[in-house]
């Protein structure tokens, strides 16, 4: 799902509820407004600040100002003020909420928000926003109940179904996940992402075979989207099928020749196929363009010990080692080499680490897939809104 466009469909935003005129610059301020004049009513505004610094309304009105000329900080700032001088004033902090929710600030607008759904238990609204602020605030555990929630009252939602689907499957809850991309596919069966999201879903309940079936469902309804090669290329790596494996990293790369993930694992089937050749400058390039790939040291620390260029293999062995300090096979390696190198103590040490580890790999396929994106998940954004 492309949560960056879900908000449109998914947020009624509120009309604050008019601030009574109290003063002949409030009353002004307010002609001002329902004119169209956002600059003019924003300046008079200000003045009825100035003038009156514990006037809650008139930071509460400043705030509406601010909001509709797209000043979210400045608006963040004055509702903040308004709810110091007054806690119980209708609205804002819901308004509040949405100033800091239309900056991305999504962890700093649930506090706010929650003010709201206090004064407001029942808004449907509120409870969307809750969700799609935990969301993005990559809170998937919190969002999940307010999401499931708001997909009772509108079952027929897909973009709604997308986020929470989402959010069970980051937050490895994969029954979840699964029940809402099935329903996902029931209305929409040529979805490409939801037969992806649904083969991670079922990846991590260990259904691998039915995982790959749906990986093959999305390539077929969408060869050209971003990762469905790799994650089927990824799936099919796991179980040793590595010619199969290999032209799907191959079918990614000739998508986007610049996807880390699929040249490293490309080369790790190189090198299980025992081209090391092949493998090398696959491994570079792919460090290249993300230094933070744990697979590529290690494979690359590897080919270079077995070169004997000591000196790159330990280089690159203790880079996978900081990334991945839990990874038996990576101090294994360095002990290994250490030990090759005549430093006695330090391939001591790195054998002692690996004896005491004993939590097993996480290679789930979501893991893998959230490291193919820029961003793991992308964070939700709300339309401009009338208010």
């Amino acid at each position: 799902m492309k949560s960056a466009a879900l908000l449109s469909t998914l947020l009624v935003l509120l009309t604050s509820p008019p601030i009574d005129p109290q003063t002949p610059e409030a009353s002004r301020a307010i002609s001002l407004e329902k004119v169209g004049d956002l600059p003019g009513a924003e300046k008079a505004w200000r003045a009825v600040t100035t003038d009156n610094p514990r006037d809650a309304g008139a930071f509460a009105s400043l705030g509406v100002v601010l909001s509709k000329e797209e000043k979210y900080p400045e608006a963040a700032s004055a509702y903040r003020r308004a709810l110091a001088l007054n806690p119980h004033l209708s609205g804002i902090p819901l308004d509040w909420g949405l100033a800091e929710f239309k900056q991305g600030h999504f962890l700093e607008a649930i506090p706010p928000l929650k003010l709201a759904q206090r004064a407001d238990p029942a808004s449907e609204q509120v409870g969307i926003l809750l969700g799609m602020a935990n969301f993005g605030a990559g809170k998937f555990q919190d969002a999940i109940p307010y999401l499931q929630s708001a997909v009772v009252k509108s079952p027929d939602n897909l973009e709604l179904r997308g986020v929470l689907a989402q959010s069970c499957l980051n937050a490895k809850q994969f029954d979840c996940a699964l029940e809402q991309y099935r329903q996902i596919l029931t209305a929409n069966p040529d979805s490409a992402q939801a037969h992806m999201l649904l083969g991670e879903a079922l990846d991590g309940l260990k259904l691998r075979e039915q995982a790959i079936s749906e990986f093959q469902a999305a390539e077929k309804a969408a060869p050209g989207e971003p990762n469905v090669h790799f994650g089927l290329g990824y799936l099919l790596w796991a179980k040793r099928q590595d010619a199969d494996a290999a032209a799907e990293f191959q079918a990614e790369l000739k998508n986007n020749p610049s996807h880390a993930q699929a040249l490293t694992y490309l080369a790790d089937v190189d090198i299980r196929m025992s081209h090391p050749e092949a493998a090398v400058p696959l491994l570079e390039k792919a460090i290249q363009i993300d230094p933070g790939l744990e697979l590529a040291h290690l494979d690359l620390g590897i080919l270079y010990a077995d070169a004997d260029r000591q000196n790159d293999a330990l280089r690159e062995l203790k880079v996978a080692a900081k990334l991945a300090p839990e990874d038996v096979n990576v101090h294994w390696r360095l002990g290994r080499l250490y030990r090759a190198m005549g430093k006695k103590e330090e391939a001591k040490a790195e054998f002692d680490k690996a004896s005491g580890i004993t939590k097993a790999a996480d290679n789930a396929l979501i893991d893998k897939m959230n490291g193919a994106h820029a961003q793991p998940v992308q964070a939700p954004q709300p339309a401009a809104a009338e208010k």
